[in-house]
């Protein structure tokens, strides 16, 4: 079984694949602080009986030290099996037409192997995570570069930090848009608001990549908040929650023979 392990910032996601097939997946807080051990232990307690299974590891880290230490872990506890860590030099097929290759995350160039995997048409990949990124893909499958907007928990963090009348809420739709008490207010803000910032980043963008509504463009949804907005958006067209996995899974097979 292969093991995909995407470290962001917020969560570490953990896939388990059986061939073409997603058989589990689990989710853990990212700790910049974590030792290899840690690590290690944490991921053969999520994956149970699994364990002793992984026949191959696809792995990338947008932490710094999160990254050391997952090198770290992968050549002392899973010296034996094939493995790659996703970074510049590994082979993904993908072009990156952007001022500065080097600068392009891991996990915004997996999701473009992914999403092209999945499309044969331009994409919009809307990766709804500490930051929101609203990513362009060509119809060839190379990566034209984005957009970044605070995230959805940076934001309401943010303004529970510093308006004192404030506070965080639960981030669930209110009765109308016009809000009628202080949560309302906040839902609506933040589920609309968002929902409207997508919106706009999305038409702007498929207005360049399509002009004139010349080529389909689909626009495809992932993250760990996603499901938050997707309800309220009007541009989405697909929701892949697996996105970034299954992109470690097209990396691995790009470089590990069977």
């Amino acid at each position: 079984m292969l093991l995909t392990v995407d470290v962001g910032n917020t969560n570490i996601v953990l896939g388990l694949w059986s061939g073409q097939e997603l058989v589990g997946d689990w989710r853990m807080r990212t700790d910049a602080r974590i030792t290899a051990d840690e690590l290690a232990l944490t991921v053969r307690g999520l994956l149970g009986p699994h364990a002793d299974a992984v026949s191959g590891i696809s792995a990338l880290s947008t932490v710094p030290a999160v990254l050391r230490e997952l090198r770290v872990m992968l050549g002392r506890y899973y010296a034996r099996v094939p493995k790659i860590v996703v970074e510049p030099g590994v082979r993904t097929g993908v072009a990156l037409l952007v001022d500065n290759p080097k600068e392009v995350g891991a996990d915004r160039l997996v999701n473009t192997l992914a999403a092209h995997h999945l499309h044969s048409t331009a994409c919009v990949v809307v990766d709804f995570g500490t930051s929101t990124n609203v990513d362009a893909i060509s119809a060839r499958g190379e990566f034209l570069g984005g957009a970044f907007a605070p995230g959805i928990e940076i934001s309401v963090d943010a303004l529970a930090l510093r308006a004192a009348a404030l506070r965080k809420v639960e981030l669930v739709p209110p009765r109308s848009v016009i809000g009628k008490n202080t949560v309302e207010c906040l839902q609506s803000g933040i589920l609309y608001g968002f929902a409207g910032q997508v919106d706009g980043l999305v038409r702007r963008i498929v207005r360049e990549l399509s002009p004139g509504g010349a080529e389909p463009v689909a626009v495809l949804a992932t993250g760990g908040l996603a499901p938050l907005v997707l309800g309220e958006s009007e541009t989405i067209t697909d929701h892949v929650p697996e996105l970034t996995l299954l992109g470690l899974r097209l990396a691995y097979e790009r470089n590990i023979r069977p």
